[in-house]
């Protein structure tokens, strides 16, 4: 299980990432919503080990090591970060991601056949730019995926692609329910589903707020107890 508790950023002036708490377990799927990109990339490369933290609490499966974290996440297309470069085709993405994998695995992912079984020859020609959303989002996955060791997905920012839910969600909630794999999958988005019943946080939910200071009571207007300076503005 994943598990932040107050997980903050300091930034230049204001807070890079503001106090947040959540938890993702494996077999489900976690929105979180957050109105700023900066945040929202913040968070992501967070809660997958790749930014570090100050202030809070951060563990996967009870364990606050970041190394341990970060063998078991991918952080997938963070805008700025590790999004796909335009120009580059979808043979020469599959070639350069699958050379990533540890060695152990390394052996049997070449690209040709990858694509092959991965159902991704359609689209082997095509530029990054040109792939539907849907598309572009099952490709990463996927390539994600080819790392056994991964038990944990952080998708920054799925929606910025398309505005139409369909586009992503479907293929966050396969991968999150997937009985034969079960992952723990957070999306960092800029508004949840209308009708998201599912898991859900937002970030700043654990911002704490300075209750506003008590009114003082009204004066009575008896002239004795009246400051003697405003009896005579009165007069």
């Amino acid at each position: 299980m994943l598990s932040a508790q107050q997980l903050q950023i300091d930034g230049r002036r204001d807070d890079l990432l503001p106090p947040t708490s959540l938890e993702a377990r494996r077999g489900e799927l976690l929105l979180v919503s957050g109105d700023g990109q900066d945040q929202r990339t913040a968070l992501a490369l967070a809660l997958s080990g790749r930014m570090k933290t100050g202030k809070g609490l951060l563990s996967w499966d009870n364990s606050a090591k970041t190394k341990k974290l970060r063998a078991a996440s991918a952080l997938i297309d963070a805008p700025g970060v590790n999004e796909p470069e335009q120009h580059l085709s979808v043979r020469d993405l599959v070639t350069e991601d699958l050379s990533l994998i540890p060695r152990r695995y390394r052996g049997a992912l070449l690209s040709k056949p990858w694509l092959k079984i991965n159902r991704f020859e359609d689209i082997a020609g095509l530029w990054i730019e040109q792939l539907p959303a849907d598309r572009r989002l099952e490709l990463l996955t996927a390539l994600a995926l080819a790392d056994p060791a991964l038990d944990l997905l952080v998708l920054d920012s799925p929606d910025r692609h398309s505005a139409n839910t369909a586009d992503w969600l479907p293929r966050l909630e396969q991968l999150a329910y997937d009985a034969g794999r079960p992952l723990a999958v957070v999306a960092v988005v800029s508004a949840l589903p209308d009708g998201w019943d599912g898991p859900a946080a937002v970030i700043g939910n654990s911002v704490t707020h300075t209750a506003p200071a008590e009114p003082a009571e009204a004066a009575q207007e008896d002239p004795e107890e009246v400051p003697e300076t405003l009896q005579r503005t009165a007069k």
